[in-house]
């Protein structure tokens, strides 16, 4: 947040120091000058833009805990910053009972549970999935964004292939800072 209004400063600061053209043309040095207002504006406006969008911790904090979220936070020693956790669910799919399909029904199972987890990403109730690399017993995990244990429960549980028990849900609540992507 801190190098992103830093940027914008930047640019101002640049677009604001630039000298005129000193052409003697008064045409061109009326384009010019049109051109770096027109900029300068822009850039304003968009840092302001940008500026009004960033929210406080202490806002989100609320936002989250409104919606039933579990959060707390902490100030990071080294940066001083403040980080704000969240909790979220992590549901592990794991090998079920049920593995006697064909190969045509576990084919159509996996396009139904790769569409219920597109529409779990899209609907903005989960943040992640994937499968894991090896033949181990936990085949994936998905992270839920939701405020309870129930509602990621039921959630994993309408997944088609939990359904058709090829595979079965082992959830637990685990905890992230908000705002910091994968590396």
């Amino acid at each position: 947040m801190k190098k992103l209004i830093i940027l914008f400063v930047t640019a101002l600061v640049v677009l604001s120091c630039k000298d005129e053209p000193k052409e003697t043309n008064s045409d061109t040095t009326d384009v010019g000058t049109e051109l770096i207002k027109t900029a300068k504006d822009s850039v304003i406006s968009q840092s302001n833009e940008i500026i009004e969008q960033i929210k406080t911790v202490k806002q989100i904090k609320e936002e989250l805990n409104a919606k039933g979220f579990k959060t707390f936070d902490y100030v990071d020693e080294k940066t001083q910053d403040t980080i704000l956790m969240q909790q979220y669910f992590m549901a592990f799919l794991k090998t079920g009972p049920i593995r006697g399909q064909n190969e045509e029904e576990t084919a159509d199972l996996q396009k139904e549970h790769l569409a219920h987890l597109g529409k779990m990403y899209e609907l903005g109730y989960a943040d992640i999935s994937g499968p894991f690399g090896d033949d181990g017993d936990i085949r994936g995990i998905t992270i839920y964004n939701v405020p309870t244990l129930k509602m990621a429960d039921s959630l994993a549980n309408a997944d088609p292939m939990v359904k058709a028990g090829r595979l079965e849900i082992e959830i637990h609540p685990w905890w992230a800072a908000k705002g910091f992507p994968l590396r």
